[in-house]
Parts: C-alpha cells; structure tokens; sequence
C-alpha cells in the first residue's frame, strides 16, 4: 500500500484509462462487460499480482467469457455438428425455412 495516494492529489484517474469497459460509452449507458471487469478488479484490489491470479481467476475467467464468447461459440460448434450427425443419419429433418426456402404464404 503506498503513502502517498498520488492519483487523488493531483487529481487524476490512471485506473479509468488502464481498465478496457470503464472507458466512456456512448450515451452513458455502461459496457456490456463492465460488471465482470469491475467484479474482476475489486478481487484482485490489494492482492498482489500473484495472489490475484491465483484467488480471482473465477472473475477473470467470467471476464474473458463475456469479451471473447469462447465457451458460447464452442457449445455452438458442438450443436451444430450433432445436428449435422443426425441429418446425415436421417433421425432429423430441419424445417423448410431452415434449409433457405421461402414460407409459401396464404
């Protein structure tokens, strides 16, 4: 902990500019991410870098999953490759607006 708490007396926000969701938004509404970098954060406030890594690496974890959506597009493949798997084994039929044919209309 410094003894000196420089940024509050020369009035300025380093952390604002370090964090990538705390930046200014359009319209004033917080980023999407914003509550999981915060989350992320307040752990790791204090600890040390390798105490932070290792006793918040669930906020951190929930962090990159809300930035990169890998767990999401992953579970996504793995659908789409079952769905796949059971066309080709004649178990599924996907409706006609599926396979890009237009709805007949009345």
């Amino acid at each position: 902990m410094p003894f000196w708490d420089l940024q509050k007396q020369l009035g300025i926000d380093v952390d604002s500019w370090l964090l990538r969701q705390s930046m200014p938004q359009p319209h004033r509404r917080a980023a999407l991410c914003h509550a999981f970098e915060r989350e992320w954060v307040e752990c790791g406030h204090g600890l040390g870098q390798t105490r932070a890594r290792r006793e918040c690496q669930p906020e951190y974890e929930d962090f990159m999953e809300c930035m990169q959506r890998t767990k999401l597009a992953k579970r996504l493949h793995t659908i789409l490759e079952q769905r796949d798997k059971m066309i080709k084994e004649g178990k599924y039929t996907p409706p006609d607006y599926h396979k890009g044919k237009e709805d007949t209309r009345p």
